[in-house]
């Protein structure tokens, strides 16, 4: 039998798949369904301090390729979702919180909220791109990465992944910020600045006018960073962008990755992509004589 199971810090999970944050992931009520979908772990909606009702619609946009979208991080915030949390704690499956703050004090009481959940890891957005002061801007900045990432790594001993942003020159130098401070792992990569414009009215079709370019379209710039990362870095990689088939999660691991996140291919999927995705993964390790993932992960940086 292959094993397909992984270790990512002390996060431990039973298949390489992760529901990717903001994608179904604001509700515990939902989380069963991704559980028997085939899902290994969950990645929640990233949560801030304070509620946040987002951007007014419309925020979403098919575009070749993918999506744009520009929600602005709606959330319930972190006291009213962690209180969801501990009502969830049937749950036996890897929750990881994604978390947003603009400064490190907001950080620690974000994650002090969620410290006796069934939370199992955070996941530190450093990287939106359509949201002020909390995404891009900070997470292009080493040292705003670094003091960031030390706030959490302070407060909390459960692993922390960091997620980077694909739009910056050098995309190893926010990452190693992140690692110096004492992230357990990098997510690379989250979506990149997008516009559309709506030729009826000659203006931009999303209200806040710019969105994060999700899908396939993403994924050759996420297979590049995950693929500088893992040379030089020595903290696991969780690759994220694109993802819609089996093939493309096989690509992540052999560039670097050891889990992947599944987000956008189920908005025309749904959840019954993460079973094939898993079934995929193992036929082919099959084929291929592994007994494990270990077979592959790396294995395009080898001559």
């Amino acid at each position: 039998m292959v094993d397909i199971s992984v270790a990512i810090s002390s996060l431990k999970l039973e298949n390489p798949t992760l529901l990717a944050s903001g994608i179904l992931g604001i509700s515990p009520k939902t989380f069963m369904r991704i559980k028997k979908s085939g899902a290994g772990g969950i990645v929640t909606k990233s949560i801030g301090l304070e509620p946040n009702d987002g951007y007014s619609a419309p925020t979403l946009v098919e575009v070749e390729g993918g999506y744009l979208n520009a929600m602005g991080l709606p959330n319930p915030g972190c006291e009213a979702f962690s209180e969801e949390l501990r009502e969830a704690d049937w749950l036996d499956m890897p929750i990881i919180v994604s978390v947003f703050g603009s400064s490190p004090e907001e950080l620690a009481k974000i994650v002090d909220s969620f410290e006796d959940t069934p939370c199992q890891a955070y996941e530190l957005n450093l990287s939106c791109p359509h949201v002020s002061n909390v995404g891009v801007e900070v997470g292009s900045d080493p040292r705003s990465v670094y003091e960031l990432t030390s706030a959490i790594k302070q407060k909390s001993k459960k692993p922390l992944f960091v997620k980077v942003t694909p739009m910056v020159p050098d995309v190893i130098e926010i990452a190693k910020a992140a690692e110096e401070a004492g992230a357990d792992g990098i997510t690379a990569v989250n979506t990149m600045k997008g516009m559309v414009i709506d030729l009826k009215i000659g203006r931009p079709i999303l209200h806040n006018r710019v969105g994060g370019l999700s899908g396939p379209a993403l994924k050759p710039v996420a297979i590049r960073c995950v693929y500088e990362l893992y040379k030089s870095l020595n903290i696991p990689i969780i690759g994220c962008g694109g993802v819609t088939t089996w093939e493309d999660a096989i690509e992540f691991f052999m560039v670097g990755a050891t889990a992947v996140q599944v987000g956008t291919a189920i908005a025309s999927r749904d959840l019954i992509l993460f079973q094939e995705i898993v079934d995929g993964i193992i036929k082919y390790l099959e084929e291929k004589g592994h007994d494990d993932l270990k077979g592959i992960i790396g294995i395009a940086h080898k001559r």
